[in-house]
């Protein structure tokens, strides 16, 4: 006795891209697109300031201290400080230096500080 050989349906695809359009259009409305905060850079160019009379403020930045003109702050308050360091309405110079360790989020919590405070430049320095 000779088995026929089953003839195999063709398998239908349909249903698969009917899931897969299914599973892309639910995470497409469950995930949520936001922005994400931005701290901007500008890089000098020597010889673009103008020269100021003012002398600039120095601000040390550690891991777990920030120091303006020698005197320790906290990173909450520090706004203040600097708010209070120049209460005259020209731009003042503010050299920032890293102590050894400084972590790159630790200078990013520093610059999100200081974009809220008028009239200050700050420059990093580099690690010391």
């Amino acid at each position: 006795m000779l088995r026929r050989g089953r003839r195999r349906r063709a398998m239908s695809l349909t249903s698969l891209i009917d899931v897969i359009f299914l599973l892309l259009l639910f995470f497409m409305l469950t995930s949520t697109f936001t922005r994400f905060a931005e701290v901007e850079l500008a890089a000098a160019a020597a010889g673009t300031g103008a020269a100021s009379d003012a002398a600039p403020l120095f601000l040390r930045l550690a891991e777990d201290d920030v120091s303006l003109n020698g005197d320790s702050y906290a990173l909450d308050g520090l706004g203040d400080a600097l708010a209070n360091a120049g209460e005259d309405e020209t731009p003042r110079t503010l050299l920032v230096s890293l102590a050894e360790g400084v972590t790159a989020q630790r200078l990013t919590d520093l610059l999100g500080v200081l974009r809220g405070v008028p009239n200050v430049a700050p420059q990093v320095l580099g690690g010391s």
